[in-house]
């Protein structure tokens, strides 16, 4: 039971925070939409709202990671797994009625301090995605360089088109990036 209300605490936050940002939701915001007694959130985060934070971006963070592994290999390529993520994220975009989001962009972009464990982990995420990619794109014979240039690219482009795909409320072109970016990728294996 208990783990139950941690969990639902934790997915909650991560679903507010991509919807709301960092400091656009509360604790009882979060509370109320969990169905968690207030008592719990202390008990299961000793440091209150930052450290629910924390282990809900980890959590999306972890989420979003596995999703990128599993394109990854399950693709035939590197540019086919970039463009499956890609769909994927589309797919959920609109599955969420365009409230979707990067689970790392919201908490980053509220600024927590430099030297914060927020801060640490949000750069942690987007340097195992890049790693991932990176490691993709080496294994089709990129040389590092190379491979490392366009992994930031790709994870870059992805947060853009995440943010136009919400302003626009159309996932089209998160499917028209990843379709570019797989083809950059082919084109940049055959060199």
């Amino acid at each position: 039971m208990a783990a139950d209300t941690r969990n639902r605490m934790i997915a909650t936050t991560t679903r507010l925070v991509q919807e709301r940002g960092l400091h656009g939701v509360s604790l009882s915001d979060i509370l109320k939409e969990s169905g968690a007694p207030r008592g719990s959130l202390y008990f299961h985060f000793p440091g209150g709202k930052s450290e629910l934070v924390l282990a809900a971006m980890r959590s999306g963070a972890d989420e979003a990671t596995r999703v990128l592994r599993e394109c990854l290999d399950n693709a035939a390529n590197p540019g086919e797994g970039v463009r499956l993520f890609f769909q994927a994220a589309a797919n959920e975009m609109v599955e969420s009625g365009y409230a979707f989001g990067c689970p790392v962009a919201p908490v980053i972009l509220d600024a927590p301090g430099i030297d914060s464990k927020l801060a640490t982990a949000c750069q942690a995420a987007f340097e195992e995605w890049m790693a991932l990619y990176r490691d993709a794109l080496m294994a089709a014979g990129l040389v590092p360089e190379r491979a490392t240039s366009l992994s930031r690219m790709i994870v870059a482009s992805l947060e853009g088109v995440l943010i136009m795909a919400r302003s626009e409320r159309d996932s089209a072109c998160i499917t028209q990036v990843g379709n570019e970016m797989s083809a950059l990728i082919a084109t940049a294996a055959r060199s």
